[in-house]
């Protein structure tokens, strides 16, 4: 049951508004017959009620994505290599705007350079990204993005607005089976907008920076990406790189770029040396 906020209330009036004189046009300038005004209002708030979602209904759908999300790559089990990503995870979770969202991150076997996230907090991290990282810092700067696209609710947002076009939001409720399916789909395939990642970016950041990480790690490991022979899965995805890079480089203070924890590339490789 989703519970009815100041916020929703206001919406659902705002939708009355327009959904009543919309109708009005319809049946003025249409003389077929036209949907039900009273289903367009259920409908409308079905969708609404997308961008109200409690942390718990977030987490649940999420749960259902990352079922499917799992049976299509190999999870790492490797426990000192898991609990590695972990660690880094909660550190950076603990930094964050919701820091008691039940984070889970997990460890792809793919040589690919790649990292994604869907809602309710869960983060995917390959191993070819962790093994092109140069330490540390620079993998925490992959999550700390990662856990930004969480916190900013940016996947939720696109399916509300996804669920409109689709029409997923139906007047018997929104249809969690083909919701999940295209949950996957933009988990996995589909290009966040500009502005969710520089969203992502700035909390990405902001995280990597209180936790006590060097802030020039994340846009030294876009950089190293982006002027790689190919550019990888990672930032394939992931529109206006170049710009990204130059705005990261503008928001961090030169004399404070490379204080802090992460820089030992030589203890980095050796946390993940199980892999392959």
């Amino acid at each position: 049951m989703i519970h009815f906020n100041k916020s929703f209330r206001r919406w659902v009036l705002i939708v009355i508004a327009f959904i009543s004189s919309f109708g009005l046009v319809i049946a003025a300038a249409t003389p077929s017959p036209a949907i039900p005004w009273a289903e367009l209002l259920l409908r409308s708030i079905q969708v609404i009620q997308l961008a109200n979602l409690s942390d718990q209904q977030e987490v649940s759908i999420g749960q259902q994505i990352n079922n499917q999300i799992i049976q299509q790559y190999k999870i790492v089990t490797d426990s000192a290599l898991v609990n590695y990503v972990d660690e880094i995870g909660r550190r950076l979770v603990a930094q964050s705007d919701r820091p008691r969202l039940p984070f889970k991150f997990q460890v792809v076997a793919d040589k690919n350079v790649n990292a994604f996230a869907t809602m309710g907090g869960f983060v995917y991290v390959h191993t070819g990204l962790m093994k092109a990282a140069d330490n540390e810092a620079q993998l925490a700067s992959v999550i700390g993005h990662e856990i930004g696209h969480i916190t900013g609710k940016h996947l939720a947002n696109q399916l509300r607005q996804m669920s409109i076009i689709e029409g997923i939001a139906t007047i018997a409720g929104v249809n969690r089976d083909r919701l999940v399916r295209v949950g996957v789909e933009y988990a996995l395939r589909r290009p966040r907008s500009r502005q969710d990642e520089l969203d992502a970016d700035n909390r990405g950041l902001r995280m990597l920076t209180q936790s006590g990480y060097a802030p020039s790690a994340m846009p030294a490991f876009m950089q190293k990406l982006v002027t790689s022979a190919s550019l990888p899965t990672f930032l394939s995805t992931h529109p206006a790189a170049p710009e990204r890079v130059a705005l990261l480089n503008q928001s961090i203070d030169p004399s404070r770029a490379n204080v802090g924890a992460g820089l030992d590339g030589t203890a980095y490789k050796s946390r993940i040396s199980s892999i392959p």
